[in-house]
């Protein structure tokens, strides 16, 4: 006998679930983190219903699949019914031209605000990062949840998720009844492949001198968990999520047996930018500073909720490890074995076609001076 209909088999897990409850909208439902909080919210007693959009249909078979583009505005007749969106269709992917990955992301995000609003929907869900709060020297440790956002647009995709803050921060003035929740991860890890784990694949932990690296991770697992939280309404408002506590330069040097290779700021943030600047490397010299300042923050509004992380820094660091195993990154840009090797050698973590001949020239200089 064959299988029944995917729709069908939806609709008898419908009949199963509890009559009350939310119906929670997910966008970026096929993949990742979407993929991974469609499945949880399926499954779980306190849901009445998972709508899942995304421009392919996923693996989960009973949530009810919608296949189209956030930024259409014919999202929001798919949206009717729904109590709360989790928006997550975000592309926030190294390789990706940066004019249209902001595009996307923005004009996405706007899309759906406006049409939840229109829908009828009581609670949209965003999740940025706690990167939007800046890696600065001054930074409190931790870092209140309600602290200034005050990161620049200069590194990877922190331009798209301030500006993303901007709209959930304007959504409830312009749409009076609709309830804006923002999540910000620390970073993050697990399947995941960004400027910051893409550090732990490099052949030396590059450290710029006379600054005070401080490390918070999040496990994948602990964010779908928060977001879970966010949906059901467990927590509301702007919240961190994360490990509690932190790791300290010299405890991810012992913990992960990666030695650091140390250089003055104007050498590593002027390579960085020389490398980027001629297309070498996909991260921007701005993705220095959260490898250089603390930006680790408190996760106490959902301690308050009872939610607590299931992860330590030291586990998902020995997570990360494992994943990035093999991988041979240098300045951000992945390499071959037989070019890491030469990379290695060199003993350079940011000694990649050229940044070599800018330390030579910035010792001549000095020398010179003498």
């Amino acid at each position: 006998m064959s299988s029944p209909d995917p729709q069908v088999r939806a609709a008898r897990n419908l009949s199963a679930k509890p009559s009350r409850g939310p119906i929670v909208a997910v966008t970026g439902a096929a993949s990742g983190i979407g993929a991974l909080l469609t499945r949880r919210l399926a499954a779980s007693d306190e849901v009445k219903q998972v709508v899942a959009m995304d421009e392919r249909r996923g693996d989960v078979a009973d949530a009810e699949w919608h296949i189209l583009d956030v930024r259409d505005p014919a999202i929001a007749e798919k949206l009717r019914g729904a109590d709360v969106v989790v928006h997550l269709a975000l592309d926030l992917d190294l390789e990706t031209d940066a004019a249209a990955r902001s595009a996307y992301n923005v004009r996405g995000t706007q899309t759906v605000l406006t049409a939840a609003a229109a829908a009828g929907v009581h609670r949209v869900v965003l999740c940025t990062s706690a990167m939007v709060y800046g890696a600065l020297q001054d930074n409190a440790i931790p870092l209140s949840e309600d602290a200034e956002l005050r990161a620049t647009a200069e590194a990877t995709g922190v331009g798209d998720l301030l500006e993303i803050e901007r709209l959930a921060r304007r959504a409830p003035r312009a749409h009076p009844g609709l309830n804006v929740t923002v999540v910000r991860p620390a970073v993050l890890v697990g399947g995941t492949d960004t400027a910051l784990t893409r550090y732990f694949e490099s052949p030396r932990l590059l450290v710029v001198a006379g600054t005070r690296p401080t490390w918070q991770f999040c496990h994948v697992d602990d964010l779908v968990s928060a977001l879970e939280y966010a949906a059901l309404e467990k927590v509301d408002g702007e919240f961190a999520v994360g490990c509690d506590g932190w790791l300290e330069q010299g405890e991810v040097e012992e913990l992960s047996g990666i030695r650091r290779m140390e250089l003055p700021s104007a050498v590593a943030l002027g390579a960085a930018a020389r490398l980027h600047r001629i297309g070498l490397t996909p991260s921007p010299a701005g993705d220095l500073a959260y490898t250089m300042h603390p930006w680790v923050v408190s996760v106490g509004r959902l301690h308050d909720a009872g939610w607590r992380p299931q992860w330590t820094n030291e586990e998902v660091l020995a997570e990360l490890l494992e994943e990035v195993a093999g991988r041979h990154t240098v300045a951000g840009r992945r390499l071959g074995r037989k070019d890491a090797t030469a990379a290695g050698a060199a003993g350079a973590t940011v000694a990649l076609l050229g940044t070599a001949a800018l330390v030579r020239r910035a010792r001549r200089a000095r020398r010179g001076r003498i």
